[in-house]
């Protein structure tokens, strides 16, 4: 049975199926709990300014709705590269010491947001602080790498969708906090959500300390991730990832901020926006905006279940294809918009909340297979490597999923930026709307369906086909 002493176990086998049942189960179930805490409130703060963009009226803080997508892409920008360095530091300082400082570390974002929320200051000031929000993001590649270490492989789909799943709820359940606030006191006072978030930093810090442990034989993995860059398939694999995790988080930073930009035009028509009609429009967006991330969020593990009987490849392009129709709905009602602006504005906020809640479902299902089909395309290589016997493919296939689900993290995340950046160019064209951005994202997911159906189900004879085989 494995022992911590001073949260310290020296030898961890998750494998031995005796040693499980007498007490490490428990022990990995205790790690995996409060794994789940602090990654949930990393996303937490990693999407903080998703909230707080629907604090920031003109008037006050001079920063338009371009500045304001430009400033969500920040955040998101730092923790997809910070989730390089995060895959590597639970194995260096240990899983429980790193998740005590990778939460503490998140009360300086939180801290200076709430700072400057209460004393506007620069544009360039609130891009820095911006930016350490991105410490958040980062939290997601620790928690898995160290989850992932504690349990073993007949149960870590269980154990890395439910810690995954718990962190990405982090981003509905900080807007679900601002909506709060905004109905209660309206959007004038920022600072009660980062307080919030400042006693849920410390309980995320105390409990990892009380509740958690080091393994003492975690070994780091840094030359894998060099190799499995080798395979054609770690690049394939990034981009579809793109396209899924990249919208879930890209949508969740944005989403907000369209349904508040389009409510206030209604609100409007055309007139000067006073603070009440902004507040309305705030307190309208904040209502609808945490229901899709939630919604991607809870399916992303049904995504991995239909992977599981279906096949990974067959779901993801099920996926983009329905995506690739749920864009169309966006296009069709902004381009309406566009054409007859305030005609049918509440047509078209259906047509558009619709059509994002069916992005950030899809979005889901598509993290869910993409990563399912990881483990496998790598089983199906290691049955051809010579030299070697089954368990040492095994390993190796362990090895090089474990390396590719860390790459395709941090890459994936990029996505976010990129849906940002194309909302924040086509809110500063002429037309001042998201149609542009619209047609960017429907032609991009046409794309990954390409992609998808041409390396992985296309049917062929080269030498890569064990891969297509596999998903």
């Amino acid at each position: 049975m494995p022992v911590s002493v001073n949260h310290h176990i020296a030898h961890w086998n998750s494998e031995d199926v005796e040693a499980w049942e007498a007490g490490g189960k428990q022990i990995a179930k205790r790690n995996l709990i409060w794994s789940v805490v602090a990654e949930h409130v990393g996303f937490s703060i990693w999407s903080i300014w998703s909230v707080m963009v629907l604090f920031m009226p003109l008037s006050v803080y001079g920063i338009d709705a371009a500045g304001k997508f430009f400033l969500v892409a920040v955040p998101t920008l730092v923790g997809a590269i910070l989730r390089i360095p995060y895959t590597f530091a639970t194995a260096k300082f240990g899983g429980r010491n790193w998740t005590i400082f990778s939460a503490l570390v998140l009360l300086i974002p939180t801290v200076l947001t709430m700072y400057f929320m209460l004393n506007p200051a620069s544009y360039t000031t609130y891009i820095i602080v911006a930016a350490f929000a991105g410490l958040g993001g980062g939290n997601f590649a620790s928690s898995m790498t160290n989850i992932n270490a504690f349990y073993p492989q007949r149960e870590k789909g269980w154990a890395l969708g439910l810690n995954a799943g718990g962190g990405n709820i982090g981003v509905p359940v900080i807007q679900l906090i601002g909506l709060l606030v905004i109905a209660t006191i309206g959007n004038t006072a920022p600072e009660i959500v980062c307080a919030v978030y400042l006693v849920f930093i410390a309980i995320a810090a105390v409990g990892a300390a009380l509740y958690m442990d080091n393994l003492d034989n975690q070994k780091t993995n840094g030359r894998s991730m060099i190799d499995v860059l080798k395979f054609s398939d770690a690049w394939w694999v990034a981009f579809l990832y793109i396209g899924t995790f990249g919208s879930f988080i890209g949508f969740s930073f944005a989403f907000g901020q369209v349904l508040q930009i389009n409510f206030l035009a209604g609100l409007t028509d055309g007139a000067p926006a006073t603070p009440a009609l902004q507040a309305q429009a705030s307190l309208q967006a904040a209502q609808i905006a945490f229901l899709g991330p939630l919604l991607g969020s809870l399916s992303r593990p049904f995504g991995g279940k239909l992977a599981d009987k279906i096949g990974g490849g067959k779901i993801t392009l099920y996926t983009f294809v329905a995506m690739i129709f749920s864009t169309g709905i966006l296009v069709a009602a902004s381009t309406w918009d566009d054409s007859t602006p305030g005609a049918a504005s509440g047509t078209v906020m259906v047509l558009f909340v619709i059509g994002f809640i069916a992005l950030f479902l899809l979005s889901g299902l598509g993290n869910g297979s993409v990563y399912k089909m990881i483990p496998a395309i790598f089983a199906a290589k290691s049955v051809q490597l010579q030299g070697m016997t089954v368990d040492e493919q095994q390993h190796w296939s362990r090895k090089m999923s474990g390396a590719l689900i860390g790459i395709a993290g941090a890459i994936g995340a990029l996505g976010g930026v990129g849906i940002n950046l194309v909302l924040r160019a086509s809110y500063s064209g002429t037309a001042k709307s998201a149609t542009t951005a619209f047609w960017v994202f429907l032609g991009f997911y046409i794309v990954c369906a390409i992609v998808t159906w041409a390396i992985y189900l296309r049917k062929t004879s080269s030498a890569d086909a064990d891969a297509s085989v596999a998903v």
